[in-house]
C-alpha cells in the first residue's frame, strides 16, 4: 500500500506511542532524544544551570513543533493536489 504524503511527513518527524494515561504521544526522532539527553547530562553535571537548560529545551521544543505544523500543512496540500 502506498504511503500518503501526511504519513511520510509524520514518519520523518518521529513515531507515535500509545501511553495508558496520556494517550497517543509523539516521540521525537532519535537524534532529538540525544539532544535532550545531552542537555540533561550537562545540567546534571552542573555545567549548565537548570533554568538555562529549561529555557533551551523549551525553545528547541517550540521550534520543532512549529516545524512540524509547517510540514503537516505541506503534506495536506500535497494530498489535495
Amino acid at each position: 500500500m502506498r504511503e500518503s504524503a501526511i504519513e511520510k511527513v509524520e514518519h520523518h518527524l518521529g513515531s507515535r506511542v500509545e501511553l495508558p494515561v496520556l494517550g497517543q504521544v509523539m516521540l521525537p526522532r532519535p537524534e532529538k532524544l540525544v539532544y535532550y539527553a545531552g542537555l540533561g547530562v550537562l545540567t546534571a553535571l552542573e555545567l549548565v544551570e537548570w533554568p538555562v537548560a529549561l529555557a533551551i529545551g523549551a525553545g528547541h521544543l517550540l521550534a520543532d513543533q512549529q516545524h512540524s505544523r509547517v510540514l503537516h500543512a505541506l503534506g495536506e496540500a500535497m494530498e489535495e493536489a
